[in-house]
């Protein structure tokens, strides 16, 4: 099998540490995380993971079941294949020169990129979308140097009406919900 880039949603409970201990069980079974983003979701007290891995198939699929053996885990979703959204967010600090000022503009605007700082010497551009327009933006600033670069990785989302999320639901409920997903048993 060939290793492929999987984006996962991962639901947890928002503790101190959790963060720690799924990274700590993706290291564990020898994941590279090429990124990882964190944030609170639609529900009070749960927090959003995505997180991005080059993976075979099956090996996703055993992260996941791992991942359910953590208490604080609440639903990972591979978002892969399905017909979802993914953006990521990207600052670039280019070098402009006031002769090259114009041109950079041009190149930002066509990127929907928008100027959030400037510098005699420099423009801090910030620019969200598929990362493949993110790589264009970056391929056409090369030219004229850039200073610095900070990149989120992405999040997803499905369209439509679909969802990753789970119902409002007490800790009791959750926890039943998560041991009848079909992945395994949720085990402390």
């Amino acid at each position: 099998m060939m290793k492929t880039r999987h984006i996962l949603s991962v639901l947890v409970e928002n503790h101190a540490g959790v963060l720690n201990r799924v990274v700590s069980l993706l290291r564990r079974r020898s994941f590279n995380i090429e990124s990882i983003t964190v944030g609170h979701s639609e529900q009070p007290g749960i927090s959003r993971m995505t997180i991005v891995v080059n993976a075979e198939e099956d090996e996703v699929e055993q992260a996941g079941k791992q991942l359910y053996k953590l208490m604080e885990v609440l639903k990972v979703t591979d978002v892969t294949n399905l017909n979802s959204v993914a953006h990521e967010l990207a600052l670039i600090k280019v070098a402009a020169k006031s002769q090259t000022r114009a041109e950079i503009l041009q190149i930002a605007q066509i990127y929907d990129a928008r100027v959030v700082d400037a510098s005699p010497s420099t423009l801090l551009l910030e620019a969200s979308g598929p990362e493949d327009r993110i790589d264009g933006l970056l391929n056409m600033l090369k030219a004229f140097g850039i200073r610095e670069l900070v990149r989120t990785g992405p999040v997803a989302m499905q369209r439509g009406s679909a969802s990753v999320g789970i119902k409002e639901m007490t800790r009791p409920e959750r926890e039943m919900a998560v041991a009848g997903n079909g992945t395994g048993p949720h085990v402390n």
